[in-house]
């Protein structure tokens, strides 16, 4: 039996509650858990590391600004032939993630995110996340580390930066903040390099040699999540449309910024708009712009010579 529509929204705030509450203790367990045991750490490349969390956090900062006409410019620095760390590489993409989520936060109107590594040429590998924003005063950059400490209000719970402390704790790691109002942040992570490291020739294959901006677009939230988790991890920002109407409007949205999309990829087969009115809108908007077409029958239409148009690429599922 369908429940009330005041039921299902009462049930609908309570699992948020909950989930809230789940969040937070994972959080606090973040800050006060001992020490992994060291069999557990293993090397892990910063650099590699930063390309995910780009890939992972690019909803903060640049879909939602975006929505808000905000602009956020993020640029990634990376130091080449970088010596490895010894760590547990989900803590740490986590600790990045919460501080590129902080540094986001703290350009309300918009700036430029860089994230950084380096080498200081002798036993440290740094990690560096610099904001544009807001900046802190001295109270607030000797407190911020701090459990349940915040500058948000009701929007913040005072743990993600003491879950970034709780992680470098546990990876020997040191933290240095620089901040000053009005002019933005630096937050500084400094660990141990693995000792004697040879770095190995860069391999072909395992990542691009640029990383490009993608649009995909499909009606199937699944191909959809499996996709964009590929090709994130490719090293490639992806954004993920629902829909053909989602996809025509996140890709004008895109060119009326300064970080239009170097590819599409696009499903047939959509209710509504399909995949041939989005390639004719696309090339409409942007004759240049590459469009790939994905679709079920893309062998079939392969075999029988025939070319949809305005699609440059057609790729069976």
């Amino acid at each position: 039996e369908t429940l009330p529509k005041e039921a299902v929204d009462r049930l609908q705030t309570i699992q948020r509650a909950v989930n809230d509450v789940a969040a937070t203790v994972a959080r606090m367990r973040e800050f006060y858990r001992p020490r992994e045991s060291l069999q557990k750490f293993a090397p892990v490349q910063l650099n590699e590391l930063v390309r995910q969390v780009v890939g992972l956090t690019q909803v903060r900062w640049s879909d939602m600004p975006l929505e808000r006409g905000i602009a956020i410019d993020l640029r990634t620095e990376l130091a080449s032939r970088l010596p490895p760390v010894m760590g547990i590489d989900h803590e740490l993409r986590e600790a990045l993630i919460n501080l590129v989520f902080n540094a986001v936060d703290a350009m309300p109107k918009g700036g430029t995110l860089i994230l950084r590594t380096l080498s200081d040429g002798a036993d440290r590998v740094l990690l560096e996340v610099a904001d544009s924003g807001v900046g802190m005063d001295e109270e607030a950059r000797r407190r911020c580390l701090e459990p349940f400490f915040t500058t948000k209000g009701e929007r913040g719970t005072g743990l993600g930066l003491a879950m970034v402390f709780g992680v470098a704790q546990r990876h020997g790691a040191d933290i240095d903040i620089q901040s000053a109002v009005g002019v933005g942040t630096t937050f500084r992570l400094g660990f141990a390099a693995v000792p004697d490291y040879s770095a190995p020739a860069p391999q072909t294959g395992t990542l691009p040699a640029v990383s490009r901006r993608i649009l995909i677009i499909d009606d199937d939230p699944v191909l959809l999540r499996s996709l964009h988790d590929a090709l994130s991890v490719d090293g490639h920002r992806v954004i993920a449309a629902n829909g053909g109407e989602d996809g025509i409007n996140s890709f004008n949205a895109a060119q009326s910024s300064k970080d239009p999309f170097d590819v599409v990829f696009t499903d047939l087969g959509m209710p509504y708009v399909d995949g041939r009115q989005v390639a004719a809108a696309i090339k409409a908007k942007s004759p240049s712009t590459p469009v790939v077409m994905l679709t079920g029958w893309g062998q079939r239409m392969h075999d029988d010579g025939e070319s949809p148009p305005n699609v440059d690429k057609l790729l069976g599922k």
